[in-house]
């Protein structure tokens, strides 16, 4: 210790040497939290990979920080259980397609013409990618599962549910829908999106399903069919 150091109160080092650490800590922090949100980024992409190839119920929890690179240890800092990964995967994948595809424009055109917008781009950002293989899982595996089909329809399905009525009442009283009761049933009007989801995986190799015209053919038996005029 230097005469310098020894008159100096102990209470002063000992705030100095603490200042001094916070000092070193402060980008190691910021650091381990981007590396913390990478290890968490890549034990979602490797979920969804084993969900999608082994199935829900099979999918261990080895296999996925095999394929992540990651310890097993390292997802319980991240995630409790396989549920729990599954959600995050849900909010990260698909529930950010469907606030975007239900945040709709005012209604200045037809009512047909959102409705088509929107199934449209649920078909785009849907079939034929990982989403759609996601929800493929939940149909398949949801009735042995039931707390993620019940997560599923509270993230996802009961807000394009509540989008579609917004939308079937609006053309109720505008007058372009003439079946009242179909507010009862908003299911329906995106009925050929689900078909193509879930035709696309079991049978497209033999039919081919052209998504968009059956939605065109659709609407037309809801809506009428367009003036060619």
């Amino acid at each position: 210790m230097t005469r310098k150091q020894a008159a100096t109160p102990p209470a002063a080092r000992a705030n100095a040497k603490a200042n001094s650490h916070a000092g070193e800590d402060a980008v190691p922090a910021s650091s381990r939290a981007t590396r913390a949100a990478e290890r968490r980024a890549a034990i979602v992409d490797a979920a969804m990979e084993e969900f999608i190839a082994r199935g829900f119920a099979a999918t261990r929890l080895d296999d996925i920080a095999k394929r992540a690179g990651v310890a097993k240890g390292t997802i319980y800092l991240h995630f409790k259980d396989k549920e729990s990964m599954f959600e995050e995967l849900v909010r990260t994948v698909i529930v950010p397609v469907v606030t975007r595809l239900t945040a709709l424009p005012p209604p200045a055109g037809s009512v047909r013409d959102l409705v088509e917008a929107f199934a449209s781009n649920f078909l785009k950002e849907v079939i034929g990618t990982r989403r759609g293989d996601l929800v493929r899982l939940i149909v398949a595996e949801g009735p042995r599962f039931p707390s993620v089909a019940d997560f599923y329809y509270r993230e996802v399905v009961s807000r394009g549910i509540s989008a579609m009525r917004a939308l079937i009442e609006l053309g109720i009283a505008r007058g372009e829908i003439r079946q009242k009761n179909l507010a009862h049933y908003p299911q329906i009007l995106v009925a050929p999106a689900m078909i193509a989801v879930i035709w696309q995986s079991l049978f497209a190799r033999h039919a081919p399903l052209d998504a968009q015209d059956m939605l065109r053919v659709h609407l037309d038996l809801i809506f009428g069919e367009r003036s060619t005029t």
